[in-house]
């Protein structure tokens, strides 16, 4: 157990503690204390950490299991009629008309440097946290360590997500005790894990700092990079509902929940008997994608399609993406014909909301 820790231990056995923090030592596995003291060696030696400083910061950490239920039990594992329910709603659409309006001039300037459709910049910050509303509620510390020391199936992956996130706290001067995110430690309006805070965000305000939390700035810009980063085309679309004349056709890989890249042509597809209405280059890479509405749907995913994955791997996340995206451009459409703001609804729509 490293020193801190047992300090803290003997702490609350002289003095007491709080019923939480007795009950969440009380609830570490075995495996977490050796765990978190190896990974304290490994900083030091990796980045310079100060090991008294370290070992205080590991000891303030906190098991839970709840983090460790939560990822036992992701989104994407309900059928898509349910997933598409949670995101594709009437406040996040009249939320994202108003995000839109209230950033238009940043959405702007992340196309024009990067090419990302605004819509789509607007409907993953609405996916993700509401734009806002709901960036989390527990400590990156906690999640992460947590999930690195007491996850064996993903706990590699976690480590080094812990890794950047202490030295991403020491490159943005960030309190690593104080920011909260996601039960999986993703940050900000946009949930980027560490990695990708450290790897994409921008300083999109020139203030010096990449804050995904207060700057929207900052977070579109970094949305967009992202993107670009991760092969998203300028100008061309993400995927087309599509309708089979003959069956699901012989020898086209049919692609359900599993993200995978676009594998055989939109000439294929169609020669196959996939049909959709919008234009499309017959040399076009697409795939046809299955999902469990309330009947199957099926859909042409496209090269833009498979970047959206790459936010988040699930083709449920990517239509979500895509589907809340359209809609918010639709209304934002309908809203500057008919010289509206556009989100008169938006008041109406948390209400009803919160009422459910």
């Amino acid at each position: 157990m490293p020193i801190a820790r047992q300090f803290l231990v003997a702490g609350c056995l002289v003095a007491g503690c709080p019923a939480l923090v007795t009950s969440q030592l009380h609830a570490e596995p075995a495996r977490y204390a050796a765990e978190a003291d190896v990974f304290a060696r490994e900083m030091v030696e990796r980045h310079g950490f100060d090991s008294a400083e370290l070992e205080g910061m590991l000891a303030d950490a906190r098991y839970s299991q709840a983090i460790i239920d939560a990822m036992n039990r992701p989104y994407e594992a309900k059928p898509w009629r349910d997933y598409r329910a949670l995101f594709v709603t009437p406040e996040r659409i009249a939320g994202g008309v108003t995000f839109w309006r209230d950033n238009a001039d940043l959405l702007a300037r992340a196309e024009a440097d990067y090419g990302v459709a605004p819509q789509i910049i607007v409907a993953i910050i609405g996916v993700e946290t509401n734009y806002g509303a709901n960036v989390g509620k527990h400590r990156v510390i906690d999640a992460l360590t947590t999930l690195g020391f007491s996850y064996p199936r993903r706990a590699a992956f976690f480590r080094r997500e812990l890794e950047a996130f202490l030295v991403l706290s020491r490159e943005e001067q960030l309190d690593p005790l104080g920011a909260v995110g996601s039960y999986a430690g993703a940050m900000g309006k946009p949930q980027f894990i560490s990695s990708s805070y450290r790897n994409y965000a921008i300083d999109f305000d020139g203030d010096g700092r990449r804050d995904l939390w207060g700057s929207n700035a900052d977070v579109v810009g970094s949305v967009a990079n992202y993107f670009k980063q991760h092969g998203w085309r300028s100008g061309e679309p993400v995927a087309f509902a599509a309708e089979l004349r003959s069956g699901v056709p012989a020898g086209i890989a049919l692609v359900e929940k599993t993200t995978a890249p676009p594998d055989t042509t939109a000439g294929d597809l169609r020669a196959a008997g996939v049909a959709w209405d919008e234009p499309l280059p017959a040399e076009a890479p697409a795939n046809l994608i299955r999902l469990d509405g309330v009947e199957d749907e099926y859909w042409v995913g496209l090269n833009n399609f498979y970047a959206i994955t790459r936010y988040n791997h699930s083709n449920l996340y990517a239509m979500a993406v895509h589907q809340l995206s359209e809609a918010i451009r639709a209304r934002r459409s309908e809203a500057a014909a008919s010289g509206t703001a556009g989100d008169s609804s938006a008041a109406d729509a948390r209400e009803s909301a919160e009422n459910d």
